[in-house]
């Protein structure tokens, strides 16, 4: 009786509680870099004058009541669904040979995937310029078959600057997608081939519907991070194209008009917020309807 008292005395506790305060430098950098920025812009979004001394919800009509910032902030958000659906279609056919191939094509297809993520976007950027410009490599070959008499214009086009992003993005697609994958039972396949069902549909029915949250994970991280890309925006996109993060940035800077510029932050935020929601939105309705097949 006494060995079993001592025994749970020096039982440990259930590792799957922890107190909240182990939240807290987590919270407190949360709330220092994150929560009072936001706050600031907030605060300074509702001036109506550059002075920030008149107050006022000014710099949200201006912005909802003018045809040219609605048209930037659709062509950025039209840009993102553009990106993350190629996205999208490339890598999943990637993350579907990943995991049915072996350890060493594994490992060749996982370089491939990760190598972007470690060179600058800068230079990733560059690159693209040199590809698609007017002397760049598809011109030149093209030129050299004789397929084509004068250098195509792909660079400052909207095509170009989705090829650029999809490529700079694909990882946050592929990854999320190959973890996703990876967690479906090989054998669910076979049971449905054993059923009568083709490839094709065994494809939609069984394995699209398990993979849907390597989807909407790889989907929400490709889209926030192509609609908030400013460099390769503003390199591939140069002048022709206004989005967003330039439109912002142009405000702020050029224009010193800070409170329009937050303005231009919060609408942002809470348009990619409604985005998001709607991919998680989504993302539970699809996996009911997988539960119910």
């Amino acid at each position: 009786m006494k060995s079993a008292t001592t025994a749970s005395a020096t039982a440990p506790g259930d590792v799957t509680s922890f107190s909240l305060g182990l939240a807290l430098p987590l919270g407190v950098v949360f709330a220092i870099f994150f929560v009072l920025p936001l706050a600031q812009l907030f605060y300074l979004s509702l001036h109506n004058d550059t002075a920030a001394t008149v107050w006022g919800l000014g710099q949200y009509i201006k912005f909802l009541s003018d045809p040219f910032s609605l048209a930037v902030l659709g062509s950025t958000l039209l840009l993102g669904a553009e990106v993350t659906l190629a996205c999208l279609v490339l890598g999943y056919p990637i993350a579907w040979l990943y995991q049915r191939s072996g350890s060493r094509v594994q490992t060749l297809i996982i370089m491939i995937v990760v190598l972007p993520l470690l060179t600058s976007v800068v230079v990733r950027t560059f690159a693209w310029i040199v590809i698609l410009g007017r002397q760049g490599i598809i011109n030149s070959v093209l030129q050299s078959l004789g397929l084509i008499g004068t250098p195509l214009r792909m660079i400052y086009t909207q095509g170009g600057l989705i090829a650029a992003l999809a490529q700079v993005q694909m990882p946050l697609m592929v990854l999320p997608l190959i973890t996703a994958i990876g967690r479906i039972d090989p054998n669910l396949a076979d049971a449905s081939a054993s059923l009568g069902a083709g490839s094709w549909r065994t494809f939609v029915k069984v394995m699209l519907p398990l993979s849907m949250p390597g989807i909407i994970a790889g989907c929400t991280l490709t889209y926030a991070a192509a609609i908030t890309a400013f460099i390769t925006q503003s390199l591939i996109g140069g002048g022709q194209m206004l989005f967003m993060p330039m439109y912002l940035y142009q405000q702020a800077s050029t224009l010193q008009n800070w409170p329009f510029a937050a303005a231009i932050s919060i609408i942002f935020l809470f348009a990619v917020l409604a985005i998001v929601a709607l991919f998680s939105m989504l993302g539970r309705r699809a996996r009911g309807y997988g539960d119910a097949r």
